[in-house]
């Protein structure tokens, strides 16, 4: 009998515990799903008015625009947007040579004006990234599977795509 009540306790024990462990779990996922749900992208936006504005800001300054399409319910999109933001090597090099306007494609507004003069880049998946020379002419499209690695973004190929569509790096005179 005495077997049987210590099998007991011990089985109370561990299933509070078991509890416990359970909540901790649930709660953690829940933290890690409102820190994914970070809004980068705006369906209220109007991509046309910022790639205007950020027109007259690359003329003559030896920037191009890069534009980020993709949406909030996307998490590759929100994981790409924050990794922009807080490396720092790749944010320095991203404001260098960019102007940044994010394009929001979801169910609410799918900005398709925009993106069929740009060769409809969701064509590619998201997110996409679309560079546009100081004209606001389209230079390349750029899928960002090869930009990943795991489950995040790889240093090296972020920051050769960066230097390789920089104004700079298309200019002729950089190669004599």
């Amino acid at each position: 009998m005495r077997l049987i009540k210590v099998r007991l306790v011990s089985f109370v024990e561990n299933y509070n515990m078991k509890k416990v462990l359970l909540t901790l779990l649930v709660v953690g996922i829940q933290m890690s799903a409102m820190t994914q749900t970070e809004e980068h992208y705006n369906p209220e936006a109007n991509p046309e008015k910022e790639i205007s504005e950020k027109l007259v800001e690359v003329a003559g300054n030896k920037k191009h625009i890069l534009l980020m399409v993709g949406g909030n319910w996307c998490p590759w999109c929100r994981m790409l947007a924050g990794y922009l933001e807080s490396n720092k090597e790749v944010n320095a090099l991203l404001e260098k040579n960019y102007e940044v306007v994010k394009v929001n494609y979801s169910k609410e507004n799918k900005n398709l004006e925009t993106l069929s003069k740009y060769g409809y880049p969701q064509r590619f998946g998201f997110p996409v990234l679309v560079i546009l020379n100081q004209k606001g002419e389209r230079i390349h499209t750029q899928s960002t599977v090869c930009l990943e690695e795991g489950k995040g973004y790889n240093d090296k190929r972020v920051k050769e795509f960066l230097k390789n569509w920089s104004y700079e790096a298309l200019q002729p005179s950089t190669y004599k």
